[in-house]
């Protein structure tokens, strides 16, 4: 492998964080991860994603400490946030700079390294988001629902499976996915072995009741979602009240209306869960318009 000048013709950015004594850019179109990289044989790293939008990244601060807290969980060295932030400082510059697309997805990846020396490796990648996220936030979502797999104390039993962590395997996650496209759903939201409500394979969920949102409680086997915890804060601003609690898919239907909430994406009403028709209340451009300015202030 060598190092290079990003290529122009790329619609991506790549960031070398750690390979060099500084963060340095790459070209697109070379080759970076060698094949004993633990990340592509165990996945066994954590990453993070952003939204970057006019030249800002979003939320950086809560990616920052959600980032430090996977790291923590895998055991990995703990991350140089100076290098890190250095690096994603040189990805933005060159991609507003190359290709300069509105909206992107800035993804942190940061693997235990190579199985043949133990040096830790990490990079950053930018993305031009694309036209499934755009239809997402426009048309809303269906979704099914499906068995995580695993009781809501997993964590508390099972300190290993790693639950709350963003850690790289993420191949039952992509694979929820496509069984759910290809029987016409866009979206998944998993349920635990009792049956209670717990996130979606990329998302957190949001159920609207009044003027109240309510979310799984981490301590059920989620994720700490980083747009949720923005959004939270903004609504309780806004006079809403906010609750994590416990709900069953039934609960689900009955809430004035679902979201899915993340970071690239930023929101998506849920219209139909397993084919059951969802409300979409009056204030629901209004709920919309708090979600994106949580994602985005």
């Amino acid at each position: 492998m060598s190092q290079a000048t990003a290529s122009q013709q790329s619609r991506q950015t790549i960031v070398d964080v750690l390979g060099a004594e500084s963060p340095q850019l790459w070209d697109a179109e070379a080759p970076l991860v060698f094949a004993d990289d633990l990340a592509a044989i165990r996945g066994d790293g954590v990453f993070e994603t952003m939204m970057l939008r006019d030249g800002v990244v979003h939320n950086m601060e809560r990616h920052r400490a959600r980032f430090l807290s996977s790291a923590a969980m895998l055991e990995l060295d703990i991350p140089d946030m100076q290098r890190w932030a250095q690096a994603t400082e040189l990805a933005v510059a060159h991609f507003q700079d190359t290709v300069g697309a509105p909206e992107a997805a800035l993804r942190w990846v940061y693997s235990r390294g190579r199985e043949s020396t133990g040096a830790a490796t990490g990079w950053i990648t930018v993305s031009p988001i694309g036209s499934e996220i755009e239809r997402a936030r426009a048309e809303g979502v269906t979704v099914m629902t499906a068995e995580r797999g695993f009781r809501i104390d997993l964590s508390e039993r099972s300190p290993w499976a790693l639950i709350g962590a963003k850690t790289l395997s993420y191949a039952a996650n992509m694979a929820a996915l496509r069984y759910a496209k290809a029987r016409e759903f866009d979206d998944v939201i998993f349920v635990s072995d009792e049956g209670q409500v717990l996130e979606g394979p990329t998302s957190s969920i949001i159920a609207v009741f009044g003027r109240t949102l309510v979310t799984p409680p981490i301590e059920a086997g989620v994720l700490p979602g980083t747009s949720q915890a923005a959004l939270f804060r903004l609504a309780e601003h806004r006079g809403w009240d906010v609750g994590y609690r416990s709900m069953q898919p039934s609960d689900l239907h009955t809430a004035d209306c679902v979201w899915l909430v993340s970071s690239v994406r930023a929101f998506a009403r849920v219209k139909e869960i397993d084919g059951v028709v969802l409300g979409n209340p009056d204030n629901a451009e209004e709920i919309q318009q708090m979600m994106w300015e949580a994602v985005t202030s």
